[in-house]
């Protein structure tokens, strides 16, 4: 690291401390250490340390890392504070979700020093309970974020969104998030929020779904069976969006091809899934652009009512 001074190594302690928080201290850790106040301002006049906030230091003079940002984020707030919402999930493994800045969640009316690149949240629930630590730092699990950042949402298309990819991609449970909502009150998009979980545990996995489930519903249509499972013509297991089984045996299959599906790669490997699936039976594969549910309803309604035929009185229970 460069510009670190030898005092790393003449203060016992110090050298553990730099390694395990990213080169970051408070001047209390410091003062607990023996370091006196002289001694910092020497290291700082000297250009070997810098001063990142009035109580938070870095032991060294170089370019300020993200690890080390989250810890000047924590150390620069007084009482309980952890790294929360969009933050939380990225560091717990959420992707396509990213926003800009480091979001820390505090006690309402606690007041910390402005940080580059940190965004404040306060919350009437500290709820220490909903911290983990995680790299050493306090993080809210994953239902408290995901719930707190479906709630910092602009839209509440988006606030689903948010709940069915956390689902999605293992960080949360329904039933962890529904408790989460249970616990949280009264939030914004909270009606919302609870009737998209109820789909999401029906089986959809992405906004597109929850849409289209949601269109057939509104529209009377029977309920289809969600992310079925079914083997290819190579003996695969396959995961279908919407599926119903028609009368005379055969199934309609509904692909919801969200934005996603535009990347080439994906683009690819769609159609081929699509060629083996019908190749296995004589299904109807339909392909239906999410955004067509909103825009063109009627026409997507058309669609369906044509291929299901008679058999819009049958479920796929």
């Amino acid at each position: 690291m460069s510009g670190t001074s030898d005092a790393l190594e003449s203060v016992p302690g110090l050298h553990r401390i730099n390694h395990y928080q990213e080169g970051v201290v408070t001047r209390k850790q410091l003062r607990g250490l023996g370091v006196s106040w002289d001694h910092v301002s020497a290291q700082l006049a000297a250009r070997r340390w810098t001063l990142a906030t009035r109580d938070v230091v870095l032991l060294h003079n170089g370019p300020v890392t993200e690890p080390a940002r989250r810890w000047i984020a924590v150390l620069s707030a007084q009482g309980t504070v952890a790294i929360g919402s969009w933050s939380a999930l990225s560091m717990r493994g959420l992707t396509g979700w990213t926003r800009p800045g480091i979001h820390i969640v505090v006690a309402r009316g606690a007041r910390p020093p402005r940080v580059p690149a940190v965004v404040v949240h306060e919350s009437r629930r500290p709820a220490p309970e909903d911290i983990r630590p995680f790299l050493g730092l306090p993080v809210h699990t994953a239902p408290r974020a995901a719930v707190d950042a479906a709630a910092w949402q602009r839209h509440p298309r988006t606030a689903v969104g948010l709940l069915a990819a956390t689902v999605q991609q293992g960080l949360a449970t329904t039933d962890e998030l529904f408790e989460q909502l249970d616990r949280v009150g009264a939030v914004r998009f909270r009606s919302v929020m609870r009737t998209s979980l109820v789909d999401i545990a029906g089986g959809s996995q992405s906004l597109a779904e929850i849409d289209f489930i949601r269109f057939c519903r509104e529209r009377d249509l029977p309920a289809p069976e969600r992310q079925a499972r079914r083997k290819d013509s190579q003996g695969r297991q396959r995961y279908l969006d919407i599926e119903w089984r028609l009368r005379d045996g055969r199934r309609l299959v509904v692909e919801v091809d969200g934005i996603g599906h535009s990347d080439p790669d994906r683009w690819y490997e769609d159609l081929l899934r699509t060629a083996e699936l019908d190749a296995s039976r004589r299904d109807i594969v339909v392909r239906v652009p999410a955004g067509a549910v909103r825009l063109e309803p009627d026409r997507v309604y058309d669609i369906l009512r044509h291929h299901l035929g008679s058999a819009a009185q049958e479920t796929s229970a």
